[in-house]
């Protein structure tokens, strides 16, 4: 993850003494700018805090067809950079999948 997200991460000590985010559930999306940029091993590390914290995780199921194409099961990416500038439409569709799922179980668990 990036040093941004990890100092973030590192700030929560006082959430985590005091169980705040027991049960609450996340997600993790990444981007880079080529192919082969990590993704998923930016996903993984994100979700490492995530863990530490007691949150749930949701990830992207395989019945999200673009998913065949576009991100991962850890989470939705894109590609961009110095010859891409922008999202690709399937990438916002795997996005759009996932912010989705996680309001879904979120306000199952409200329920």
């Amino acid at each position: 993850m990036s040093a941004q997200m990890k100092t973030l991460w590192d700030r929560t000590s006082s959430l985590w003494l005091e169980n705040k985010l027991v049960g609450k559930v996340g997600g993790v999306f990444t981007g880079a700018g080529s192919m082969h940029g990590g993704q998923e091993t930016t996903a993984v590390s994100m979700m490492f805090p995530m863990l530490h914290q007691g949150m749930i995780i949701v990830g992207v199921p395989y019945s999200v067809k673009e998913l065949f194409i576009s991100g991962s099961p850890y989470g939705p990416s894109g590609i961009v950079g110095a010859k891409v500038d922008q999202l690709k439409d399937i990438d916002l569709a795997v996005a759009k999948a996932h912010g989705k799922r996680i309001a879904g179980i979120a306000s199952k668990l409200i329920s």
